[in-house]
This record gives C-alpha cells, structure tokens and sequence, in this order.
C-alpha cells in the first residue's frame, strides 16, 4: 500500500510535552538555538507532568533552616546508594535556581504569611545530614503542583515561537549504526501521513513505563515510549527493575492521594485500627521513605492484617485535618476521594493500596544528558541516575527542571550540520516495516490488542510485583514472551494513518512488552533487595555483588533473547559528608 509521506527538518526536536520537554525546549532557546520542534502524542496541556501534586524540593530555608548537602543525603540515602553522587550534586545544588526560573516564568507557588514560598514535609527528608528533624523542602502550588508548572512552561514555550507538533506519535528513531540518530519517524494522527523528523539532535523526554501494571497512579499515555523506542534499537536500557510503588494509590483504581496528605497529618491504618507504621519506621512514620511504606504495606497485608472482604487493602485516615487544611493545602485530594472513592475525608477512612507509580530506570545518559551522538534523555524517560533504586517524593519535577537546563543547552552547544540523506534512508527502512504491518491478508480478527494488555498488565501485577521471588519472576518473563510471540503476529485491520487508534494502541502495546522484558530480566538478575525492588528470596542488600547499576539489553530481538552486565555506581564526591559507606537505612 501507498503511505503519504512529508519530511521536516529541525536543529533540535524534542520527542515528548511535559516539564522536561517544555524546560529543554525554553532552555535551547535561551542558549540561542531557534529552529526547535516539540513533537507529542497529546496536546501539551494533557501531559502527565499535571499529575504531579505535592511539590518540588529545593533547600530554601523558609520553614526552618536546611542546606543542599543535607538535601543530598537525604536523596542518596532514599536512592538506597545506588544513585551517582554526582548527578545528585547538580540536583540539589541547583535547586534553587530552579525554583527561581519557575517563578520569573510565573508559575505561583503557595506563600506563607511572610510571603515567603511555603515549604511542606515530605517522606525521607531530614536536615543536618540525617542527624536532625524532617526537613520541610517542599515548595508546592496547592496539591496541584505539577499542573501550575507545567502550563507556565507552555506559556513560555509558545511566547518564544517553538514549534508544537502535537497528536503526532512517533515509532521510530533513526539511528545509524547505534552511535548517530539523525531523527524520527512519526505518524500525524491529524492529517494521515508519516512525517521524517531529521534534526541534528534528538531529545528524549516520553516519561516513564508504569502502565506496564494494572495498578497504577499513571495516566494511560505511560507507555515507556522513549525506553522502548531505544530500546528496539538494540541499546542498553538501565536499572529497570526499579519501579516505585506509590503507598496510597485509591484501591480498586489507582488514583493517586499525593504525599501531601500524609505530610499534612493523615496515618495509615491497618483493620485493627493501628498504625503501623510505628513497627516499620518508628522516627517518620508515615513520612518514611516510599519504598519502606510501601513494603511495610504489603506486608501488612499478606500477613492478613489488611482491610475489606479480601483483605488487601489498607485505611488513609484523614478524618482529623482541619477543614482549613483541606481547603487551602488539599483541595485536590478532598475533590478526588469525592469523585472517585465516593466517600469523604471527613467522615470516611480512604482504602489505599501500593500502586506503581514512576520510574527510577530508562535510558543510560551521562551528566549532559547524552545518550549517543545527537540523541539525549531526560526526565522520567532517562536515567542520570538521580533517584537511583527509589526516588524521594518532589525530587521528580525538581529533576524535570534542572536536567531539561540541561540538556536544552547542550543540545543548543552541539548543532553540527548532519546529512538529511541519512535520516531519509534510515527512515525507508522503517516505512517498509510499518507498510507491512497493514497487510491485510495476515490479519488474525478474533485476536484483540486489549486482550493482550489486560494479561501483559496482570502478569506483571502477580509476577513484578511488590514483592519478588525468582521462581515468580521466571514465570513472569517466560509468560511475556509467550505473549509477545502472539503480538507479534498481528496485523493491523485499519489501513488508514488517520487518527487510527489501532496503530497508536499497536505501538504503545508494543512499548509495553519492550519495557516489560527489560524489567523483568533485570529484576531476575538482581539477586539482593535495594530499595523499590524487594527479592523475598534475597532479603538483603548485597553491596559487595550489586551495588552497581544494571544494563539490559538485546542479544538476540527476533528471539527475545537478552543480556545483562552492571555498570559502576559513580559514588565519589569532594564533599565529606557524601561520601556515603552504605548502611542499613533507618527511618
């Protein structure tokens, strides 16, 4: 069949519309770049950076005093060691200047009555190097935090003339020889052609792959598309196996109560009524460390303590926060338990349970965000690595914005004239696989993309799950492949690129599997427990073998077969108070 085909080119093209994409785009501009285009499956406004509600850290001082050395502690320590000392320098250190972007591109923070930038607690955060009390270094809009910065971000982006090309979805980079991309291949849902993106730098900033689980507090666009699409490239991905598990994900659900409430005072309640967090993290409570909630959790509940007829789930109480709390600091969190539990805070316990909920691997890049010649990764997208094997709440849109910087400025640095040539016929290439994909005559109608996403999604629910065992695991991967066989084999039955929501479903189902297997043999290869990923087969931390960061990658794609190795942890640092000799983490 005929495809319609257009070809752009840019000096820079931005594959994704949240904060990381919107910070790397106003960056480039600001460094002097010009000829820049954001490309994205949704229109800006709809992506999942609105989501995030609580805040973003940076060590201000306005409550009480803190430092970015103890931010960076705090932050190394909650990364359970794995992250590099490194990286987590340059996020803390430049934290306030972050802030400080946001706010001269208006993006209106909550104000104390000095009217200072109000600040809240946030789980695994302390002052004086862990010695002192939880440190309040949250800065936060409301609970809607991530929906303030983000529409400032756009705003900014439109008034400096970048170009949006958004329900565009990209299927391939065009990557030459796995050392060189010269650009992209996209579909315009709008228009019904393919569209080869050459640029002389690509960056990647797709978010992350929770939808891998049935259980999640991420939206349905989190397919691991930038992960994946590298990924098929036959490039390493890194530290996969360590997904966050968000504590009060509403059950039966998803829906995400932010940190904030329990910041603000709400407990965690088991059927007894007690909270039980004091035997799990006695010092911070409700205010430990996500994966230390998180697997407390679980373990309240597989030791039958949990709440409801099956009891696997577990009560938010937040019946004794103030109504003047809940309106000016929880408003969302009021709106989304009325809305979607049908119940209210006031009167009602919340049932929670542990959904997963970001990213802490993706794509290996270094300090400038650089993955390979004239390709580049930020946000939850990549892996820096900032959160290492569990990220601290608020360190996600902090992240966003200091590594978008970035990654907008060397791409503005490193604008080398490459051939569109290449790009064009790298893209032939792809085209005549996607052409094939419509060949009607091996189409399989009693076969259902959402059949497969249903048992791709519980597979990993049961067998990647909180906790993990490597006779789990085995069955998990070995089902993936089983069922990634069957995908493989379908053919599209509309032939059309017009907003065609079979060939979008296709490839983000793809990006699913592709991001799956990764974590999958990752975590089966990782045989100690380190943060998010919980080995009930191996307990313990194992420092000696695995503190270092995994790679996977494919050995063998047409057969599925991978590959692992481990990459060392860059744990040095000048300050003496981060050069950290990894302990068992308290809290």
């Amino acid at each position: 069949m005929t495809l319609p085909i257009s070809k752009k080119h840019f000096d820079i093209i931005i594959i994704g519309s949240g904060g990381a994409g919107l910070s790397a785009a106003i960056s480039a501009i600001n460094s002097g770049a010009k000829n820049i285009a954001v490309i994205s499956k949704v229109i800006p406004s709809n992506s999942h950076t609105v989501a995030a509600k609580g805040g973003i850290n940076a060590a201000l001082g306005n409550v009480c005093e803190d430092d970015w050395k103890w931010h960076a502690y705090d932050t190394l320590k909650g990364a359970d060691y794995l992250a590099d000392t490194d990286a987590v320098e340059i996020l803390c250190r430049e934290a306030k200047s972050a802030i400080l972007d946001l706010e001269k591109m208006g993006v209106v923070f909550s104000r104390n009555d000095e009217g200072k930038i109000s600040q809240r607690a946030y789980g695994g955060q302390t002052s004086n190097f862990g010695q002192g009390e939880v440190a309040y270094r949250a800065c936060y809009s409301k609970d809607k935090t991530g929906h303030t910065i983000l529409h400032s971000l756009y705003e900014q982006a439109l008034k400096n003339d970048v170009k949006f090309f958004s329900e565009f979805f990209v299927t391939d980079l065009l990557i030459e020889d796995k050392k060189i991309c010269h650009g992209c291949l996209a579909v315009d849902l709008n228009h019904g052609e393919l569209v080869i993106f050459s640029a002389q730098n690509v960056i990647l900033a797709t978010g992350g792959y929770s939808q891998i689980y049935q259980n999640t507090t991420s939206s349905l666009i989190c397919s691991g598309d930038g992960s994946a699409l590298v990924f098929k490239e036959g490039l390493p991905l890194q530290d996969m196996e360590f997904v966050q598990f968000h504590p009060t994900g509403i059950y039966g659900n998803g829906f995400l109560i932010t940190e904030a409430a329990r910041s603000e005072g709400a407990y965690l309640l088991n059927v007894k009524g007690d909270r039980f967090m004091q035997n799990y993290a006695p010092r911070m409570m409700e205010l430990a460390s996500r994966d230390v909630i998180s697997q407390a959790m679980a373990t309240e509940i597989h030791q039958s303590r949990g709440c409801g007829k099956n009891a696997d789930f577990l009560h938010l109480d937040l019946r004794h926060i103030s109504d003047e709390v809940l309106k000016n600091k929880l408003p969302g969190v009021v709106e989304l338990v009325k809305n979607f539990a049908r119940l209210d805070v006031k009167k009602d316990l919340i049932p929670v349970a542990p959904s997963a909920h970001y990213s802490m691997g993706g794509i290996p890049c270094d300090l400038n965000c650089q993955v390979i010649e004239g390709l580049l990764a930020i946000g939850e997208a990549a892996c820096i690595s900032v959160h290492g094997a569990n990220r601290l709440g608020c360190n996600s849109l902090l992240d966003l914005i200091v590594f978008g910087k970035i990654a907008g400025k060397t791409a503005a640095k490193n604008i080398a004239k490459k051939s569109v040539n290449i790009a064009e016929k790298i893209a032939a290439e792809k085209i005549e696989k996607l052409r094939n994909l419509f060949d009607l005559r091996l189409t399989t109608y009693n076969l259902q993309l959402s059949d497969l996403k249903k048992s791709l999604q519980e597979n990993n629910e049961k067998n990647l799950g909180v906790f993990r065992e490597k006779n789990l695991l085995e069955i998990g991967l070995s089902k993936t492949k089983e069922l990634f066989e069957i995908f493989k084999n379908y053919h599209l039955k509309n032939s059309a690129l017009l907003w065609n929501d079979e060939l979008i479903e296709y490839f983000e189902l793809q990006h699913l599997f592709l991001n799956s297997l990764a974590a999958n043999f990752a975590a089966l290869n990782r045989k100690e427990s380190r943060g998010a990923h919980y080995r009930s087969d191996f307990k313990n931390r194992d420092d000696k073998n695995f503190l270092a960061h995994s790679l996977v990658k494919f050995s063998d794609s047409e057969k599925n077969d991978l590959e692992f190795s481990l990459k060392a942890v860059r744990n040095n640092s000048t300050i003496a108070e981060l050069k950290l000799a990894p302990e068992p983490r308290k809290y």
